[in-house]
């Protein structure tokens, strides 16, 4: 076999798999790769110097497998996706985005990876509190890195890590011992419970330890915000495969932020009607809505619906207070490998949304056929890849790569039901202002990292254009800053689908099905839109115009 055959591939492809997982052990806790529950992210000065010289090693071996033909079509594009992802890891490991510089990768990683092992059952609690151990007692070890990493960040960052830090010592001194007077005995040994007391005890000094050391930080000022255009263009291309120019993509934006603008202007606003009363007005009214969201698909015969039901049930107690002031999601991907069957939406046990939010927000969106159907159809997929690129980790997805299929599916599944009739009048003014929303974060992504726009002028246009407060304003211009590339994807993503919806509606002709046009788009997994267009694209032309087989002589 030749040295760059499909075994040595795979190989390769293997090489990358196991080296995510090893550096990034919370993340893979959240996947449903185990075997590194007890670890924490190597970011000592060696380590983040091996983690680099890896990257670089595994980028090049990806380059030279993917520049020749495995026969494998799958097998390819994970390849080409392994290396983008590598390039842009170079990038941040190299940077002041990554751990040599944003804090807040720090108190995110610290405060998640212990929430990641008891927020679902994937093991027996026995083996999940032996994890939980294993993570606060080398917490201060972790967090001590750094102490030693951090010389400087934007005030913004070390903000919002300060922030995190006291949900991390809310989540140390009262949730966890909330959580463990649920353990019952024949769970979680009197051994078992000693061994974690002594080593929250270790965390909580950890953790406060680090809380002092962010009121120390200095502040390397907001230009340190920006990624630059070239990392900007470097995650569009390499992230997103998006073959068009930065400036291109920002018109773009820009040209659909004014029509959305223009479009919302120039459309009453409808009246909202009072919601009935309920006697549970929480977990069954979001159950109603989905079951109608379900329905309405099934009878339009617009997709594969999964028999893989959502349960919404309120935030665990345990984790209420920490909640707050986390990237705590209510709907966050469930385990690539070991999915429940039944997954949990975890709603916020207070707030009532109205009808329009808990619709369009947490049913559409994310808890039904947006997020959740999705993400059912990407764990069959046949990319290894696509599998679990769109599983929520601490901060962000476990690859940005999955962000034009997760993000742009969900934001073009809210289109589809309006498209089907299911929004009311007040629904359909609201996707309108959240289309603004969708453009104008777009628009921030691409000045901000381009050096068009400070953070405080970031904030500041999401305020006057997108109608934020100021508190959700800053909030997004300071996630914006920290990860380039990771809010244009909404847009990048739904107009992606649309264009290919069209394209393969007009090759198709009268033998177009709507139910097998989302199947097919659905089944290549969290890979980026314009490499599934390609693809389907292909597909379609191929089967209008297929070659005839060579006669034999």
């Amino acid at each position: 076999m030749a040295a760059d055959g499909p075994a040595e591939a795979v190989e390769c492809l293997d090489r990358f798999f196991e080296a995510y997982y090893a550096r990034r052990p919370v993340n893979a806790t959240f996947i449903g790769v185990h075997g590194l529950d007890g670890a924490w992210p190597d970011c000592s000065e060696q380590g983040l110097g091996d983690w680099l010289s890896e990257s670089r090693a595994l980028a090049e071996a990806m380059a030279t497998h993917a520049a020749s033909p495995t026969g494998d079509a799958d097998l390819e594009w994970d390849l080409r996706v392994a290396r983008g992802f590598l390039d842009t890891q170079v990038w941040e490991l190299a940077s002041s985005h990554g751990p040599a510089g944003n804090p807040a990768f720090y108190t995110g990683e610290a405060a998640f990876g212990i929430i990641s092992l008891l927020l679902t059952d994937f093991a027996p609690l026995g083996d999940r509190v032996a994890s939980v151990t294993d993570r606060l007692r080398d917490l201060s070890g972790f967090l001590a890195q750094g102490e030693r990493r951090l010389d400087g960040a934007p005030r913004a960052w070390t903000q919002r890590a300060r922030r995190e830090c006291g949900a991390l010592q809310a989540l140390l001194e009262r949730g966890l011992p909330l959580a463990a007077g649920t353990w019952a005995a024949e769970d979680v040994s009197t051994g078992q419970r000693v061994a974690f007391e002594e080593a929250r005890s270790l965390g909580l000094a950890a953790a406060a330890r680090f809380a002092a050391f962010l009121e120390r930080v200095p502040d390397a000022g907001e230009e340190a915000a920006s990624a630059g255009p070239e990392a900007l263009a470097l995650h569009l291309e390499r992230a997103h495969f998006v073959s068009e120019s930065l400036e291109s993509v920002l018109r773009m934006a820009e040209d659909e932020l004014r029509w959305a603008q223009e479009a919302a202007e120039a459309t009453p606003q409808p009246e909202e009607a009072e919601p009935a009363a309920h006697e549970a007005p929480g977990q069954h009214r979001y159950q109603a809505s989905w079951d109608d969201v379900r329905r309405t698909a099934e009878s339009f015969d617009l997709l594969t619906w999964p028999d893989f039901p959502i349960e919404y049930v309120p935030r665990p107690r345990w984790v209420r207070e920490a909640a707050e002031d986390l990237y705590f999601l209510y709907y966050r991907a469930p385990s690539a490998f070991r999915s429940p069957a039944v997954h949990q939406y975890l709603i916020h046990p207070s707030e009532v949304p109205d009808e329009p939010t808990i619709r369009l927000n947490h049913v559409i969106h994310h808890g039904s056929i947006g997020h959740h159907v999705q993400n059912w159809h990407a764990y069959r997929a046949r990319s290894r890849i696509g599998r679990i690129a769109a599983v929520d980790c601490a901060s962000r997805t476990a690859m940005l790569a999955a962000g034009t299929m997760a993000e742009g599916w969900a934001c073009y599944a809210t289109d589809l039901m309006k498209e089907v009739g299911f929004l009311t009048p007040a629904e359909e003014y609201r996707e309108l202002l959240g289309r603004v929303r969708m453009c104008a974060r777009a628009v921030v992504d691409l000045r901000l990292h381009s050096g068009g726009m400070t953070l405080t002028q970031a904030a500041s246009f999401y305020e006057s254009v997108a109608g934020m407060s100021p508190a959700s304003a800053h909030a997004e211009a300071v996630k914006n800053s920290m990860f380039p590339g990771g809010a244009v994807m909404y847009l990048l993503g739904r107009d992606g689908i649309h264009r290919l919806r069209e394209r393969i509606m007009a090759l198709e002709g009268g033998g177009f099905s709507l139910r097998r046009f989302h199947d097919r788009f659905l089944s290549h997994g969290s890979v980026p839109v314009s490499l599934i267009a390609r693809r389907m694209t292909d597909d379609a032309m191929s089967e209008l115009h297929p070659v005839p087989p060579v006669k034999e002589a």
